[in-house]
């Protein structure tokens, strides 16, 4: 009488058992699982911190392939024709050269000699020049007006050394300053002018009807405290810059695209353009102060350049050959920013 009991309390404990086993199975299941998502998180963790720490340092190699590339230059300047190239000329003259091409056994670099006075100079610049120069890089005439405002206020002095409507704006900023009403120092300056932001400054890049981002120089391409008066050099002035000063856009834009091709070394390259009211301010000129801008890539096992790449510059004044060294390094910029 008692076996029917027996067998029903066996089968109850075959299916808890079988129950408890599927339970096992389960988590064991979700357990690898869990552990495969750790490692595959931890295992792309890895592979984008060894692709992080390697860009890292084919930037820092470019770095210093950049830096080279202009100490070698201030090399080439100070030795003239101890290094001249294949027709016997010095592989850099000061008054002839605005780029050079250097080969390394690990990348290249390329190097550009921008004279200062192909800049307008920040301090004597009229109003109506800053102002062109601002509409030329893409500011509406409103906001242009305004900046340049802003520069006349904060160049210039006061009555009485009195505050201006600009210092009532910058005294309720924090941290407060007062604008300097006096000459432009340092170019940087102007990031503190109000209505000069990073990107208006340095240059950015703007997007156009189809999508393709767009370089667009800043204002410390286009102004210098060292910066021209007279006559910019034609092969280095910035196009917004020939518009400011009364080239027409459409004839910058020409010469800039013939600049390419070749080094203009006579203004009568530029007969067949109309330059305006600007054609007096464009001239064939050197200076004794000017930025080297070396822009340098890695080359990869493959022969193929690395899309990584490092720019420095420096502003040098070149004091003549009665000095050793004949230059003086005025102002030096790591990692300068450069629109391709």
């Amino acid at each position: 009488m008692t076996t029917p009991i027996i067998n029903r309390q066996t089968r109850g404990l075959r299916r808890c058992r079988r129950g408890s086993q599927g339970a096992a199975l389960l988590a064991v299941l979700w357990l690898a699982a869990a552990l495969s998502a750790i490692a595959f998180t931890l295992a792309n963790t890895v592979r984008g911190e060894i692709e992080r720490s390697s860009t890292d340092a084919d930037g820092l190699k470019a770095y210093y392939l950049a830096e080279g590339a202009i100490d070698r230059t201030l090399v080439y300047i100070q030795s003239g024709p101890a290094f001249a190239g294949p027709d016997g000329k010095p592989l850099f003259q000061i008054d002839v050269t605005r780029a050079l091409n250097l080969n390394y056994p690990t990348g290249v670099a390329h190097l550009d000699y921008i004279p200062e006075n192909s800049k307008l100079n920040v301090n004597l610049a009229p109003p109506i020049e800053l102002a062109r120069l601002l509409t030329a890089l893409g500011v509406d005439p409103a906001r242009a007006e305004s900046i340049t405002a802003g520069i006349v206020d904060w160049r210039g002095g006061t009555p009485g050394g009195s505050f201006s409507q600009f210092d009532q704006y910058y005294m309720s900023l924090t941290p407060s300053f007062q604008a300097r009403h006096a000459s432009v120092q340092e170019i940087e300056e102007l990031l503190l002018v109000r209505g000069i932001t990073p990107d208006l400054f340095y240059g950015g890049y703007t997007q156009n009807a189809d999508g393709k981002l767009i370089p667009h120089d800043g204002l410390r391409d286009c102004l210098s405290v060292y910066g021209s008066t007279g006559a910019l050099d034609v092969n280095t002035v910035m196009p917004e810059t020939m518009v400011a000063v009364g080239v027409p856009p459409g004839t910058a834009a020409a010469i800039v695209a013939l600049r390419k091709t070749t080094l203009i070394r006579n203004m009568t390259q530029l007969a067949a353009f109309s330059t305006g009211a600007g054609a007096s301010r464009l001239g064939i000129i050197g200076g004794p102060i000017a930025t080297l801008r070396a822009t340098a890539s890695l080359r990869l096992p493959n022969g193929q350049l690395s899309d990584v790449r490092r720019t420095v510059s420096a502003v040098v004044k070149f004091l003549g050959p009665q000095w050793d060294p004949p230059f003086h390094v005025l102002r030096w910029y790591d990692n300068a920013t450069i629109l391709q």
